[in-house]
């Protein structure tokens, strides 16, 4: 749908700055657009005409945003070609001006890239007039400065208290004068409050007494509502025109109210034309950089303020605070650039820049150094580059290893040589390892040369002393950092099992100490010890992997193998398991028994028999084919159990595992009656730990599930078959496998359910009847089954008769 075309004119309304205070109702903004469009003008005119008038942008889009919604419910109503004709009808024109309005959205695509390309090039200082929280707008709170000259328009107010009470209020013509009662005609026009004040006293003095004796009266002239003056907008701003503005103005405000400067604009050279002459010229970059107050040159009615085009513009960029485009004046020089620029950062190269110039034909490189920055004129067009310091130091030297303060040092007159070094550094430590250290130096190219140094012999002073260069690092290696210490581990039955640094002369009873002594399942009579088989100097191969030792241990001491066994690097300590240590395993039964509750093992060959029996037997009530046993899943089985259903999803696709929560417990199918009968047989299972046996009582009940006409619990009767039980669930649903029917029974145990047989359901068993799988094949595709079909029988009849 094509957009109104003055949504399109106000879309360029808000690619430019407008001024505050809008002058121009919303149908009169619509209105002059439409007569603007039918006159000819362009959208540029039309937007820059309506600015000037005070409409402003928050009006625009308000404006635009209306337009468009009702648009939409026009066109929800009419078709686009008979709407496209009425608007054009309502505009007043004819089909040869519509490619005006098709060219709209076009200009405002150019008003956008010349947009985006000032905003690449910014220029410091020029967004100082588009910003919302800085308008320079005069303040209304202040009082009348002195020197505010009195015009046609300002409101005076004369305060007359003392022998005499009055209040004048007059308001000063186009003629500039006011008309005091008794007094006629009084002309200010011109004058500032202050002449104002002393002129009305003399005049005032005819008709009251003003002598300043007591019996006078006192007189006060004070400005009250203040005039709107006429000042024109000329050169390079966003909008020039005629603007009305409060006689507090100022020139800043005055451009914030025409948009600011434009991309041409100069923001050091911005003048003030009064009565032909040039009264003010004033420079932007004054009140950003030194906060110089626009405040003491106030606009006057018909003033003209000129902004003309800059003279130059210079880039700055690399490692100064504030890289940007800066407008510079004739004569200003390197050193100005850089002020204007905050100055060099921390990191940045000073003693020379490098500047591209353009001659007018090609471009030039300059390189300025410091001493050139006072003196080095800028031009139009250059661009200065402020490069990064070396990554490298001019005196660093370092120290590692062995030292008590190892790091960076100053190489200068305090360390200058080897011993200077490590004396700086505190001193060797006590694992220093003194024969030799190693001094890394870099050479003139850049390669790297390792220096020996005997360490011990320097800091004795019976060698020489080494000095030292830039960049140089010293290694002292530490004693262990030339042997191979290892630690020492226990494992087993030990309060904080893990990894011991190795010491010295550390005893076996010393390291189950550290290991936090002997937990109570620990084995004392069988503690071992494997050690490591190393001979640095041997020729041949061994079948020997590692040496054992064995001890008995007695209230933390070896009573039984090598007394005060001192262990090396790598030894690795085990504290068996007693086979005697058993904690106690609890199993529980429930239901119809004489005690239920939890039970402890004595043996581990206990049974399902022996745990009735501690219980005290089963009551008179109990159903004992009934009973079921609930077993806890230990890790082994999890994990099995995952991996299969694993397998499934990976082979169907028809589980997702992430979803799956497999139950902590699983139902093992038993014959509680049969191992109470034979007790030790093959029935009477033998008891994990956290069994739990549950005995129930008689359920008289079969429920009948699956695919029957009616899920049903029916009363169990032994004269029934199954046939008959599935009858009183209303029989075989439609999709039923008949023979696939199948019985779980209370016990956790299934059996085949056949039609005719009796003797497989028991009271409280659930008959279920299996779903044949529903036929995956839909009527579209065994329509084209058939087709196919048919299609090759008539091929083949074809061929058939061609042989023939």
């Amino acid at each position: 749908m094509k957009i109104f075309k003055i949504s399109v004119v106000l879309l360029m309304m808000l690619c430019i700055a407008f001024p505050l205070n809008a002058q121009m109702s919303d149908a009169a903004v619509k209105n002059y657009v439409k007569t603007g469009l039918a006159a000819g003008k362009s959208q540029q005119e039309i937007a820059k005409e309506l600015a000037a008038r005070g409409v402003t942008r928050e009006q625009a889009e308000r404006i635009k945003k209306n337009h468009e919604e009702s648009q939409n419910s026009d066109e929800a109503v009419r078709s686009a070609g008979i709407q496209e004709r009425e608007r054009r009808r309502d505009l007043g024109i004819n089909e040869s001006s519509a490619s005006d309005f098709d060219m709209l959205t076009a200009d405002v695509q150019d008003v956008t890239e010349v947009s985006n390309a000032q905003a690449a090039r910014l220029v410091f200082g020029r967004n100082i007039f588009t910003n919302r929280n800085l308008t320079f707008a005069p303040s209304s709170n202040l009082p009348t400065p002195l020197n505010y000259k009195l015009g046609p328009g300002d409101e005076i107010i004369i305060d007359i208290w003392g022998t005499n009470q009055a209040t004048i209020r007059q308001t000063i013509s186009t003629e500039g004068t006011i008309n005091i009662p008794d007094l006629g005609l009084v002309n200010l026009n011109g004058m500032t409050i202050k002449e104002a004040d002393a002129y009305m006293r003399r005049m005032l003095g005819r008709i009251y007494s003003v002598d300043g004796s007591d019996a006078g009266s006192e007189i006060k002239l004070t400005l009250g509502n203040i005039r709107t003056i006429q000042v024109n907008m000329m050169g390079e701003v966003a909008v020039p025109g005629t603007y009305y503005l409060s006689s507090f103005s100022n020139i800043y405000h005055a451009l914030y109210r025409a948009g600011g400067v434009s991309s041409l604009g100069s923001l050091r050279d911005i003048r003030l034309i009064r009565n032909g002459k040039t009264i003010a010229s004033l420079d932007v970059y004054e009140f950003i950089l030194e906060g110089k107050s626009p405040d003491d040159i106030m606009l006057q009615e018909g003033d003209i303020i000129i902004v003309p085009a800059y003279k130059m513009l210079v880039d700055i960029s690399g490692n100064v605070k504030r890289p940007m485009v800066y407008e510079m004046k004739d004569g200003e020089t390197v050193n100005d650039l850089l002020e204007y620029a905050s100055g060099f950062m921390g990191d940045a190269y000073r003693s020379s820049m490098r500047m591209i110039r353009q001659n007018g034909r090609e471009y030039k490189v300059y390189t300025i150094n410091e001493p050139q920055y006072a003196s080095f004129k800028l031009k139009d067009g250059d661009a200065l580059t402020v490069g990064s310091m070396l990554d490298r130091f001019e005196n660093k030297i370092e120290i590692k290893g062995a030292v008590y303060r190892p790091g960076i040092y100053e190489l200068g007159s305090e360390i200058s040589t080897v011993r200077q070094l490590v004396e700086k550094a505190e001193g060797l430590k006590g694992d220093a390892f003194t024969n030799r250290a190693l001094l890394q130096r870099e050479k003139e190219d850049l390669t790297l040369e390792t220096i020996p140094i005997d360490i011990a012999s320097i800091m004795s002073g019976s060698s020489e002393d080494v000095l030292l260069q830039k960049n140089d690092i010293l290694f002292v290696s530490s004693i262990h950092d030339l042997k191979d210490i290892g630690n020492i581990t226990v494992y087993g039955a030990v309060a904080k099992p893990g990894t011991f640094i190795f010491a010295d002369n550390t005893t076996l009873e010393d390291i189950i100490m550290q290991a936090g002594g002997l937990l109570e399942s620990a084995s004392v009579v069988k503690v071992d010890v494997s050690r490591r088989v190393k001979d640095p100097e041997s020729t041949h191969l061994t079948d020997t992997l590692a040496q054992v030792f064995t001890f008995s241990l007695k209230d933390g001491f070896v009573i039984d193998g090598e007394s005060n066994f001192v262990l090396k690097p790598y030894d690795q300590v085990f504290v068996r398991r007693s086979p005697a240590y058993h904690v106690q395993t609890n199993v529980m039964v429930t239901g119809e028994v004489t005690f239920p509750g939890s039970y402890v093992l004595t043996n581990k060959n206990e049974r399902l028999s022996d745990l009735v029996a501690k219980a005290g037997g089963t009551s008179q009530w109990a159903y004992i084919k009934g009973a079921r046993l609930s077993r806890l899943m230990t890790p082994g089985e999890r994990a099995r159990t995952k991996a299969t259903i694993q397998f499934i999803d990976n082979a169907q696709d028809s589980i997702n595992v992430s979803k799956l929560e497999l139950e902590s417990r699983y139902y093992v199918g038993i014959d509680l009656e049969e191992a109470l009968n034979n007790p030790g047989g093959e029935a009477d299972l033998v008891l994990r730990e956290h069994d739990q046996l549950h005995i129930p009582l008689m359920v008289n009940t079969v429920r009948v599930t699956g695919n029957v006409m009616y899920p049903n619990v029916v009363t169990y009767n032994s004269q029934m078959t199954v046939r008959d039980f599935i009858t009183m669930a209303g029989g075989y649903g439609f999709q039923a496998k008949k023979n696939r029917a199948y019985v779980i029974y209370m016990n956790g145990t299934v059996a085949r359910a056949r039609r005719n047989s009796s003797e497989v359901v028991q009271p409280g068993c659930e008959i279920i009847v299996p779903e044949r799988r529903k036929s995956q094949q839909s009527l579209e595709k065994i329509m084209s089954i058939a087709t196919t079909t048919a299609s090759l029988a008539a091929m083949i009849a074809t061929v058939g008769n061609l042989v023939k």
